[in-house]
């Protein structure tokens, strides 16, 4: 399986390191303007065959994994729209605007390249994991998504790299996902706090 992992953000390089530390075969997919700055985007760029651009590193990889900020979504559905593209596994780890009117990005997602395998995964982290948790305080993530047998194959994805997955439904369920993400930032931002908060659902 390879896996690629789309957007210069750090919690794609971050999510990158933990999946090939656990021998999976990852290569990363940027923006063609992208500058690496970070040490840990400078060590992928030295090694030529880790860094691509969007639609090279989508059209490679059997599972593709959203990290990107939400400006350069569009440029990357339209990689996605290409019809040898249709039966990859795509999983969303982004969070759209925070305005109940324009929908979530998962949505956008599918009804824009007409994806039926779509996932949402790991957006609680945010786009600056794991600056965002300095404390190691997630442990696990929410998943959703319509179809079971590739529902079971996230599933197994998130914990290879040690995150607890927990089942949020059909995929659907993906604007609430958000709502969550974006109920906690909301939560610091009104207590003016420099540390993050975080939640987690409790079942009995």
């Amino acid at each position: 399986m390879k896996l690629a992992i789309i957007g210069g953000t750090k919690l794609a390089v971050t999510l990158g390191n933990k999946y090939m530390s656990r021998g999976v075969d990852v290569i990363f997919g940027v923006r063609d303007e992208f500058e690496p700055k970070q040490i840990e985007w400078k060590i992928l760029e030295m090694q030529k065959d880790k860094l691509y651009g969007y639609c090279t590193a989508i059209e490679s990889a059997d599972v593709v994994m959203l990290c990107c900020e939400n400006e350069y979504l569009p440029k990357i559905v339209a990689c996605l729209n290409n019809s040898n593209n249709s039966e990859k596994i795509i999983i969303d780890c982004t969070n759209g605007q925070f305005c109940p009117d324009l929908g979530c990005n998962t949505t956008y997602i599918q009804q824009t390249a007409g994806h039926k395998k779509i996932y949402k995964a790991f957006n609680n982290l945010g786009l600056d994991y794991p600056k965002s948790d300095p404390l190691e305080l997630l442990k696990e993530t929410y998943f959703c998504g319509d179809c079971e047998n590739e529902k079971a194959k996230v599933k197994k994805l998130i914990e290879l790299i040690g995150f607890k997955a927990i089942d949020a439904g059909k995929l659907q369920n993906a604007f609430l996902l958000e709502a969550f993400y974006h109920l906690r930032k909301e939560i610091t931002h009104v207590k003016n706090s420099s540390s993050d908060y975080h939640f987690k659902l409790m079942s009995v």
